[in-house]
């Protein structure tokens, strides 16, 4: 378990005793205690019902907890519209507004923020060009995309403010293992470009171990354990040991990121892949 300690400048998320009570009196989260430090990829691990989603929802509020507190920037409570908008959120589909184009799902909260509209269409030119979408993109709508083709839209919009923290809820579970694997290369990719503060929902451990910075596993509501990748392959905790046994010979994802980093393999995302140009 983490300790609750004082606010510092580095700490960009804490739960600080934090319980969630469904009306029904369905307990979702029990005594969770963890902070996520500006820069790291925090990814909550855990099967169906453990709690993970609703605690990635109660950092934007889109729940409030029955008991404790989340601290965003030491702050826990304010303006919740504000708090939203400095949020980037990507969830599984990417939740386009079908009626919207590209160019206008992405522009949503600069529009929002009343931005001026040639910086908005730079911004909106300069995110395609970092997911890897062709410019041409922004005039289409997302039923003539892809399913890898959303969710980069998907992860443009979440980016389209400059948002400090990202909030990502299984975005590539529902993409075929290929477009997956080119997805989660980008991410890489993307977050030693701007090194932002992403808590990670996903059920799959080696996802997990190649995306995270620190793995926080839960079960039944509860955290078990917080520990760094390698250290999770490892670790003699009987929920982490089950974890690896159930998943078998997991990547090494530390070795990943350095080898990205030895080859000189991390570069802008629209050099990363060809292959998901165009929609099947």
């Amino acid at each position: 378990m983490e300790s609750t300690a004082a606010y510092d400048n580095d700490l960009a998320i804490e739960f600080r005793d934090v319980s969630y009570t469904l009306p029904t009196g369905q307990q979702v989260l029990s005594g969770l205690n963890l902070e996520v430090r500006r820069g790291q990829t925090l990814v909550l691990l855990g099967r169906s019902g453990s709690g993970k989603t609703t605690a990635l929802k109660l950092v934007n509020r889109l729940l409030s907890p029955t008991g404790g507190e989340v601290r965003v920037n030491g702050l826990a409570a304010g303006d919740v519209i504000r708090l939203r908008r400095s949020i980037g959120y990507v969830i599984q589909e990417a939740g386009l507004f079908p009626h919207f184009t590209v160019e206008r799902n992405i522009a949503l909260v600069p529009t929002i923020e009343g931005w001026p509209e040639e910086r908005i269409r730079a911004r909106v030119r300069d995110l395609l060009h970092l997911v890897g979408l062709e410019a041409s993109m922004a005039s289409r709508y997302p039923r003539q995309l892809s399913g890898g083709q959303r969710q980069r839209v998907g992860v443009a919009r979440a980016l389209a403010a400059d948002p400090p923290i990202l909030l990502m809820d299984e975005p590539f579970a529902a993409l075929d293992p290929l477009t997956r694997n080119e997805l989660q290369q980008e991410f890489l990719a993307l977050q030693q470009q701007l090194s932002k503060t992403v808590v990670f929902v996903t059920h799959d451990l080696p996802e997990a171990l190649r995306l995270a910075s620190r793995i926080a596993l839960m079960e039944a509501g509860r955290l078990v354990t917080v520990l760094p990748p390698h250290d999770f392959l490892r670790s003699d905790d009987p929920w982490a040991a089950a974890y690896v046994r159930a998943f078998g010979v997991a990547p090494a994802p530390a070795a990943s990121r350095n080898e990205l980093q030895n080859r000189n393999e991390v570069r802008n995302l629209n050099d990363v892949r060809k292959e998901d140009r165009n929609p099947s």
